[in-house]
């Protein structure tokens, strides 16, 4: 495996519990936990959910640029808001950021995070795309009936011979 490379945004928090905003290791990057905070800390959008979503958003893409990828290349985030009810206000900035390629996804309510005004905190998970990659993507996936039928008139497996009845007497 390639080197691993640490990303540092430099937040008060990094040095306290000592994380670092990024880590990439080979062709994956992960994203920490990433709150809606500007370059000197300061929380963004008090109690404006979107923007908090928004601007933690634009963070993470921050990280990923440092490691040579992008928002394209996330294949997976999770948020963490302190108010579900709101959960339509984080969609709407998520959706804005990856609708083009939505990564898996998940939320979850939490009952607080790092600081009293921070409402959202998204991790991110991204696979650089390298040419082997990107070549398989573009090509089109075998329908399911495509695979089915070229399953089906394979021989079977030494496992499914043996388990039918001997015809010999």
């Amino acid at each position: 495996m390639d080197d691993i490379i640490r990303i540092s945004t430099n937040v008060r928090w990094e040095p306290v519990f000592g994380y670092s905003r990024a880590v990439k290791a080979g062709s994956l990057i992960v994203v920490s936990g990433t709150a809606a905070t500007d370059e000197n800390g300061a929380v963004i959008g008090v109690n404006q959910m979107y923007s908090q979503g928004r601007q933690a958003i634009a963070n993470i893409a921050s990280a990923l640029e440092r490691a040579g990828s992008g928002l394209g290349d996330v294949i997976r985030t999770r948020i963490f808001v302190t108010d579900i009810s709101r959960c339509n206000e984080v969609a709407r900035a998520h959706s804005e950021a990856f609708g083009a390629a939505p990564p898996a996804s998940s939320m979850v309510e939490v009952r607080r995070l790092i600081h009293p005004d921070v409402m959202i905190e998204v991790e991110a998970d991204a696979l650089m795309r390298t040419a082997d990659t990107t070549a398989a993507a573009a090509k089109p996936a075998a329908s399911v009936k495509q695979r089915f039928e070229t399953k089906s008139k394979r021989r079977p497996s030494s496992a499914a011979a043996r388990s039918k009845p001997s015809r010999r007497k």
